[in-house]
């Protein structure tokens, strides 16, 4: 059973790092001066109506615009639209959403103001096929995206290449209004053009780069998918009508990880940050982890006990089951069996946006018992882990962690405490 008392204080490590990525804070500091003309409020993500009723309460009154967020994560708001689409894999609400947004920014000015509220979870949340292809054919680019392994770098890569969205396009076609991006980063390294693949910040990124991410990890797609990819540049970030933009990267990763720490150390436990942009698939991210938890756990190297290690990032998990789960929870079963029977250690991996892949937890808690405690009720850790079923192993041991949603995305937070 995991100690209650370890639970609540990896507890208050996430919910510390969730507050630090709180949008309404983030952002009162990168206020852009009030225009002559209209303002007009864009966004996407899995926080973008959070951050919608947050620049409402900052900005007041004239303000308009929409905003698009994964079903059941919306928020009042009082001017600001919040449409809802789906997650992981797009919908046709995420077809009339993106089509809101182009609307809301056609026939701007230069006096007009657009402020594009950006997170994690837009490039799902805006479909926008490319002339000649349909949503199915982006749901079916999606999927093998999200099957393949390849790290959120690649993924938006291919992405911004098949898209009418993607790559800066939104900003383009709100030209010749000034526009400021506010952007939640969830990707390895807080590039902005990475988050929601950049419906508003365009990207150097190539046809090459896109093409040899296809290849390097062996993602099957559709050849009329591939050729257009080959064939069609996202708009060049020199263009004239991205002059004048801005962009501010007001929560991230790195930041939630240093409030986290700050509270261990303030609770007399000291924390080391291993690093906020850890890539890589799941199962292995974890092996390495659990290397290192066993090797302080027996020898105090190279940390000294008591001690929390935090690590941030973005793991990926390749489908070869059909299991319920996510990468959070993959990674904790994964560690479950690396450190079997190793006393004095708990760990807590979860989403910051509250869900972690197909269900409603946001991640799990695992100890040396973990693994064990499978087998006692009948089932086999390593075959849940074969078939991605790590949500069946955690709901069995009654281990999920389940705040909801946060109103933020900041990605994957790992803690484990070895006491």
């Amino acid at each position: 059973m995991i100690d209650p008392d370890d639970q609540s204080f990896l507890t208050r490590l996430f919910h510390t790092a969730v507050q630090a990525a709180d949008p309404k804070a983030a952002m009162a500091s990168v206020l852009p001066a009030r225009p002559k003309g209209r303002t007009i409020v864009v966004g996407a993500g899995k926080g973008a109506a959070q951050m919608g009723a947050a620049f409402e309460d900052l900005w007041g009154d004239p303000v308009e615009g929409v905003v698009v967020t994964r079903y059941g994560y919306g928020a009042a708001t009082r001017y600001i639209r919040v449409l809802e689409a789906a997650h992981p894999v797009p919908d046709r609400a995420g077809l009339v959403a993106t089509q809101a947004l182009f609307e809301a920014v056609e026939g701007l000015g230069p006096d007009d103001l657009v402020v594009a509220l950006i997170c994690g979870g837009g490039s799902a949340l805006l479909p926008s096929p490319p002339d000649g292809f349909s949503l199915e054919d982006e749901q079916a680019l999606n999927r093998a995206l999200l099957a393949s392994g390849a790290p959120i770098s690649a993924m938006n890569a291919i992405r911004k290449h098949f898209s009418g969205v993607k790559g800066g396009r939104l900003a383009a076609a709100a030209h010749p209004a000034r526009m400021v991006s506010l952007i939640v980063s969830d990707v390895p390294g807080d590039d902005p053009a990475q988050v929601a693949s950049g419906p508003t910040v365009p990207d150097a990124t190539g046809q090459a780069e896109a093409l040899a991410a296809i290849k390097a990890h062996a993602i099957d797609l559709p050849p009329a998918i591939a050729a257009h990819i080959e064939r069609h540049a996202a708009p060049d970030p020199m263009d004239a009508a991205f002059d004048g933009n801005t962009v501010h990267v007001i929560a991230s990763a790195a930041k939630s990880l240093e409030a986290a720490a700050s509270l261990a150390q303030a609770e007399g436990v000291p924390a080391v940050i291993l690093s906020d942009a850890i890539e890589g698939e799941a199962r292995e991210v974890a092996k390495m982890h659990g290397a290192m938890t066993r090797e302080v756990a027996l020898r105090d190297r190279p940390f000294p006990r008591p001690v929390v290690i935090l690590s941030g990032g973005e793991t990926t998990v390749t489908l070869r089951g059909q299991g319920r789960g996510g990468r959070n929870t993959e990674f904790l079963l994964s560690l479950a069996l690396t450190c079997e029977g190793q006393a004095g250690f708990t760990a807590l991996a979860a989403d910051t946006d509250g869900i972690d892949g197909s269900e409603d937890n946001a991640g799990a808690f695992v100890d040396g018992t973990s693994a064990p405690r499978l087998r006692a009720l009948g089932h086999d850790p390593a075959a849940l882990l074969a078939g991605n079923d790590a949500f069946s192993a955690f709901e069995a041991l009654g281990d999920l962690f389940s705040p909801g949603p946060t109103g933020t995305n900041v990605n994957d937070f790992r803690a484990i405490l070895i006491r």
